[in-house]
């Protein structure tokens, strides 16, 4: 068995799910003497005319809680799988597709880049539009400093493109996709991030966004997710997700929604300020009760997007009410 806890069990909850998983091995990476497998699981129905939801942690090896709530959530997913009839029926309706570790060799290693030193975050070809953070927005200059993007001209590295496969193969061949990315690590308030992150224009789909906040706050009116787009904070080169959005936009016929958790972790050290002197509690809930609490709660959010996935034709809206909710995000976000 690896080292790793959270890849043993990963690997734990493929067996558990041995008879309704289709399991591959999307890459293998190497981090000192070991190698580690990233995997992409599958479940519910393959038909490309239906809609898919991709669910996606691990990207920074310092926030083990992205993987660790989607772990919690799939686990939770095969147990019900046992009794559940409501949960079968769904699933002829949508498909799910889960990278929960996407960098094992960071998180062995305790770092937020991948064992090359590369933030997996910044290393898509895509440059950003104007001024960026200095290093925060992604550079060149050392694989020793954090956020490098990688040498220029070279491929991505080995994880994002297994996580660009995964994703142009099993989402952006349906006709409507969610993805959710979780991370953790930005101010005391949980937050849901959508493109751009290169840039300050806003996305085509911002009225779907509009919708799909609408309905959670109706569907959950006391949770506290925060919407916005990344770049009224920062922007950054090579994120993942807007080149993968960029791509999905050329074809006008299917819709791509790439959403990141960011978990507010600075909430965590407020409620415990020892963590400060901790690497991994700077991004983590220490406190076993705090993270039991972290888990449950966002597995609302991720159960919440699998049916809105399923459901998407009762709440995109169209015509004028698309201009209005588009004009609405507008003012709302870029107006300021």
């Amino acid at each position: 068995m690896p080292a790793l806890p959270e890849l043993r069990e990963l690997e734990r909850i493929i067996e558990l799910g041995r008879d309704q998983l289709e399991v591959k091995i999307a890459c293998e990476v190497s981090a000192g003497a070991q190698r580690f497998p990233v995997y992409q699981m599958t479940l519910g129905n393959a038909d490309p005319k239906l809609p898919a939801i991709g669910f996606f942690g691990g990207i920074h090896g310092l926030e083990r809680i992205g993987t660790q709530v989607l772990l919690y959530f799939l686990r939770s997913l095969l147990n019900r799988m046992q009794w559940d009839k409501s949960l079968h029926h769904l699933l002829q309706d949508v498909r799910l597709v889960f990278m929960p570790l996407i960098n094992p060799g960071g998180m062995s290693q305790s770092t937020r880049s991948n064992p090359n030193g590369v933030d997996l975050m910044r290393n898509a070809p895509i440059e950003a539009e104007g001024k960026v953070p200095f290093l925060l927005g992604g550079h060149r200059i050392s694989p020793h400093l954090p956020w490098y993007r990688g040498p220029a001209g070279a491929a991505m590295e080995p994880e994002n493109q297994a996580l660009v496969n995964v994703v142009q193969q099993e989402l952006l061949t349906h006709p409507f996709s969610i993805a959710v990315d979780c991370h953790s690590g930005f101010g005391l308030r949980d937050r849901v991030w959508f493109p751009h992150a290169h840039s300050v224009h806003p996305i085509k789909h911002m009225a779907d966004i509009m919708a799909l906040e609408e309905l959670f706050h109706q569907s959950h009116p006391n949770t506290r997710y925060l919407f916005e787009p990344q770049s009224i904070h920062y922007r950054t080169h090579g994120d993942v997700w807007d080149y993968l959005y960029l791509q999905a936009e050329q074809d006008q016929s299917k819709t791509f929604l790439p959403l990141t958790l960011e978990m507010g972790s600075w909430l965590w050290v407020k409620k415990n300020p020892g963590q400060l002197f901790s690497l991994h509690g700077l991004f983590n809930p220490i406190v076993e009760h705090r993270l039991h609490r972290v888990l449950r709660r966002h597995t609302v959010w991720l159960d919440f997007l699998m049916r809105a996935a399923a459901g998407h034709e009762n709440w995109l809206v169209t015509g004028p009410t698309r201009c209005r909710m588009q004009e609405q995000g507008v003012r709302r976000w870029y107006r300021r």
